[in-house]
């Protein structure tokens, strides 16, 4: 069976990534938590230790198939793409195929902005704090009005209710930015909204959800806006 490692629910986007992708492709995998304890960057931190054990990054998530390891979110996707073909986890055609495949590469590359000021945190409420960084940082406006686009456009040709129609990798690639837009409360237009909704009712993305809501964990590092959970 595929084991997949990953960080804390609550926090880890990376993670969130490839463990939605196989939940709701209804892919049968071992989930492997490290946690990401006080201090997880720290080359002998042991979170470290943990995963450069299996691969030599050191860093959440990676997909174990036998003793294959495959880290990276796109490298996992493009793998489990090849080896569920029945699966569909690509749209099927070649043109949509290709704009999902950049879609993800320019989520993969960019978003800097909204990723530093906004970072995930699936259980807080932190819409007042969302408030002043829609007021005090016109970066984030930039990377938000990308993706009302490149959503809104997508959804509009492919008729929803997914990006591309039907769930893909582009949907479990995007849910983390679904995330923090609901956790921060940033605007976006009400078909941006209804897709979030949309996306967050689909099972692997709620049982996501619903594994980070029950999380006890409070990882300060992670926390920029909040001293306790």
């Amino acid at each position: 069976m595929l084991k997949l490692y990953i960080g804390n629910k609550n926090y880890s986007s990376w993670s969130m990534r490839p463990w939605v992708l196989l939940k709701q492709a209804d892919i049968a995998f071992e989930e492997i938590m490290v946690w990401f304890g006080s201090d997880p960057f720290t080359a002998n931190s042991s979170f470290k230790q943990t995963l450069k054990a299996v691969a030599p990054a050191g860093k959440v998530p990676v997909l174990m198939d036998g003793d294959l390891a495959v880290w990276d979110t796109l490298a996992i996707a493009e793998y489990l793409a090849e080896k569920f073909p029945d699966k569909k986890l690509w749209p099927q055609d070649v043109r949509a195929r290709a704009r999902a495949r950049s879609i993800c590469a320019e989520m993969h590359s960019g978003f800097g902005a909204l990723r530093s000021a906004c970072p995930m945190n699936i259980e807080a409420d932190l819409r007042q704090t969302g408030a002043l960084i829609w007021r005090d940082k016109p970066a984030v406006h930039a990377d938000v009005a990308r993706i009302v686009q490149m959503w809104s456009e997508l959804l509009a040709e492919h008729k929803g209710p997914m990006l591309f129609g039907s769930f893909s990798i582009a949907d479990a690639y995007f849910s983390p930015v679904a995330m923090r837009l609901k956790t921060y409360g940033l605007p976006v237009p009400q078909e941006i909204s209804a897709y979030v909704a949309r996306l967050c009712a689909m099972p692997g993305v709620a049982a996501w959800m619903d594994g980070a809501r029950a999380e006890k964990a409070f990882v300060e590092v992670d926390e920029p806006y909040r001293l306790s959970r």
